[in-house]
């Protein structure tokens, strides 16, 4: 990753929460840490940030109240080859007519590019993939009413009486920010009850991760795996968390992301 993509993360992530550490930074950039505390370094220099013991600070600390899950913008560029094969995997399950939900998130995002010769019908609670799919595509979209949550590119409203209600899909596609034996898990309660009310919705859940998120753990669970009916991942998901998908009656679709493969293979197991 370039250093000015870098530095960019950087001051997006310092937003999210009052400190963020090397650690952080270096998983978000997939740098070494070594090459974090450069960046920061510099970063501090040019007063864009306060360096502190073990990562950064913003300049102007984020206020208070916003959602838990990470930006939109931070998270955009990060395993973004395997989430551009991610995607494509899941359009290729659409059908011509088809009535589906996009959850909001970048591995989600990614679909959009996949979908502009297409015409199905879209709900979404995405502020980004509505605005261009409207633009770029035949799709016919819908969004549920709610507040609009700038950084996460999000629509969400706590009421039951929004048009989620009335819209039904074939199939609901979905990121996350973890998943383990216990189920689905993301960071916020109030995306998790945005996303709940959208899963009611569609007769298929389908989550889309890289093999990463198999890792990575939450505080909270959206749904147990027996909900879930396909999850796309990369080909580096390790043979446990396979395992544990198929021991689940789960379908498991792995892809080879472009970066590793000129052409983006995909392999499915029941």
């Amino acid at each position: 990753m370039h250093e000015r993509e870098r530095h960019r993360i950087i001051l997006s992530a310092i937003q999210e929460k009052p400190v963020v550490t090397v650690q952080d930074i270096a998983e978000l950039t997939e740098a070494s840490e070594a090459t974090i505390r450069r960046d920061i370094a510099s970063l501090h220099v040019q007063g864009k940030l306060r360096r502190v013991r073990g990562g950064a600070e913003a300049v102007h600390p984020p206020q208070l109240g916003n959602l838990a899950a990470r930006p939109f913008r931070v998270s955009e560029s990060v395993n973004i080859d395997k989430k551009r094969a991610i995607a494509r995997a899941a359009v290729d399950l659409c059908e011509e007519g088809d009535s589906i939900i996009i959850n909001g998130g970048t591995t989600t995002f990614q679909m959009v590019h996949f979908m502009s010769a297409r015409r199905l019908q879209v709900m979404t609670n995405s502020f980004a993939i509505a605005e261009h799919l409207v633009k770029h595509s035949k799709c016919n979209v819908s969004v549920p009413g709610g507040a609009i949550y700038r950084d996460q590119s999000l629509i969400l409203s706590p009421f039951e009486n929004d048009a989620i209600r009335n819209f039904y899909a074939r199939r609901i596609f979905i990121g996350a920010q973890g998943i383990n034996a216990l189920g689905v898990m993301e960071s916020d309660a109030l995306v998790i009850q945005s996303e709940q009310k959208l899963v009611r919705q569609a007769e298929e859940l389908i989550v889309m991760v890289d093999s990463s998120k198999f890792a990575k753990r939450s505080s909270l669970i959206l749904c147990p795996l027996d909900k879930v009916s396909t999850i796309i991942t990369d080909d580096r998901i390790s043979d446990e968390a396979a395992n544990m998908v198929t021991d689940a009656g789960i379908k498991l679709i792995t892809v080879r992301p472009a970066a590793s493969s000129e052409k983006e293979d995909t392999t499915s197991v029941a």
